[in-house]
């Protein structure tokens, strides 16, 4: 059969995906860009929040017409399905089967039955941990994401993921590397570690954090070259993990940390833990014992009785601070989570406000920090050919793929996924332009 993979949401669900298609393409399958190439369409969704559900919605209802055409049958995977399963089925009569985010290795099995006329509801507990081998067909060859834990156990007021991906789950460290290795081989020059809290990792199937110990094994891996760390949770960082992003040569000094507010009481409210000092402390040791380490984070503006001062409070730590990359979303209700039934919710005006009140303040700090980078000399990955003139796009070690900045390389000419090295000439806001060294002759 011909199968066309639609993915929405995060680089979790990428994740997914990629195993989805690994399974499907080992039973024979081919996989195909173009939908209307397809006998089936798999809808991977996203339903982390209502913005994402509403796309989610929209992406299924988009390729049910395609069984107009040549596609027979339409699968459905992800969040969405794990959350609303019967009532997606209900609902859109179009949908031919379904799996979720628990399941989705049944997806083989599922398309044999709606081959033969049933429909199919393959929706269990979201528990799957990822400990047998699924040999990924990665999109991006050179650059992966690595899922090292499913599922949360934080329970953040205003999030749902623990609703369609359960408690916190740790894989092994055995099946982590064998994964690593395996995309090395197939052309993997940078692994992203994911999870939704990366620094909890190894604590519920070891008995203590072991994300130290799995750095230091996947250092070893050949090939690999840059190994980033994504969704870091602030109070599992300990000084012996600052002194391995220190000390350990592939491992990039980056760091995402999202915070999501610095106000005590919405803090206290949305249920993380620590403290405004205690996240400042945690900044001030960061950028002490790696004076050039990159900080990301992540707000939410518009949480409920989120007030002026509050916001203000929030405004002045960004400009204070000066993280090298902010994203901002706008708190989204979500029914079955706490922070749903708080009274002072904020009006979707005063959001979109204090949203572009915050990317506004980012953006002055990004260009002057990226000020900073004319004339020094970065690596870079190519991520392919410039398409406005004869050049090359990638991105240094201070980007992670898809959020942050490009570096634009004029009169150049490289593979994909090969390393370059760039003298940085001009500056933007989040994007930095130069010209190739002597020593990218390597």
């Amino acid at each position: 059969m011909h199968i066309g993979i639609v993915t929405l949401g995060c680089t979790k669900n990428q994740v997914d995906s990629e195993l989805m298609q690994g399974l499907l393409k080992a039973e024979g399958n081919k996989i195909v860009p173009d939908l209307e190439e397809a006998d089936i369409v798999l809808v991977n969704t996203c339903g982390f929040i209502q913005a994402a559900k509403e796309e989610s919605i929209a992406a299924i209802l988009s390729a049910a017409q395609y069984k107009s055409g040549r596609c027979q049958k339409l699968l459905v995977a992800g969040c969405l399905s794990q959350r609303y399963a019967e009532q997606l089925m209900t609902d859109i009569p179009e949908i031919d089967g379904m799996v979720g985010t628990g399941s989705f290795t049944s997806i083989c099995s599922v398309l044999q039955q709606v081959m033969l006329g049933e429909r199919v509801l393959a929706v269990g507990e979201a528990s799957y941990d990822y400990e047998e081998f699924i040999e990924r067909e990665s999109s991006v060859s050179y650059s992966t994401y690595v899922k090292i834990a499913e599922g949360c156990s934080n329970w953040c007021s205003y999030c749902a993921i623990p609703l369609v991906r359960g408690e916190y789950r740790s894989r092994t460290i055995e099946s982590i590397l064998r994964e690593s290795r395996h995309l090395a081989d197939n052309g993997a020059r940078e692994i992203n570690l994911i999870a939704q809290d990366t620094t909890r990792y190894g604590l519920d199937l070891y008995g203590r954090p072991r994300l130290v110990d799995l750095l230091e094994k996947l250092q070893t891996i050949a090939g690999i070259e840059w190994i980033r760390l994504l969704y870091c949770y602030p109070d599992f960082i300990t000084e012996e993990l600052i002194e391995a992003l220190a000390s350990l040569s592939k491992v990039c000094q980056y760091m995402d940390l999202p915070l999501q507010h610095i106000s005590p009481r919405i803090l206290k409210a949305m249920n993380r833990r620590g403290t405004k000092d205690e996240i400042v402390s945690l900044l001030v040791r960061l950028r002490e014992r790696m004076p050039r380490i990159t900080l990301r984070t992540t707000f939410i503006v518009g949480f409920p009785g989120e007030t002026d001062e509050e916001f203000r409070e929030l405004a002045d730590f960004i400009k204070e601070v000066e993280f090298d990359h902010v994203g901002v979303f706008k708190y989204s209700r979500e029914e079955d989570t706490a922070a749903d039934s708080l009274p002072d919710q904020v009006s979707e005006r005063v959001k979109e406000v204090r949203f572009r009140e915050l990317m506004t303040i980012q953006q002055k700090i990004s260009r002057k920090k990226n000020q900073k980078a004319i004339g020094s000399v970065v690596q870079v990955l190519v991520e392919g050919p410039w398409i406005e003139g004869d050049g090359i796009v990638g991105r240094a070690r201070k980007d992670a793929p898809e959020v942050d900045g490009k570096v634009y390389v004029t009169g150049a000419q490289a593979a994909t996924g090969q390393f370059v090295t760039a003298l940085v000439q001009t500056a933007a806001e989040y994007d930095l332009f130069g010209v190739l060294t002597s020593e990218s002759s390597q």
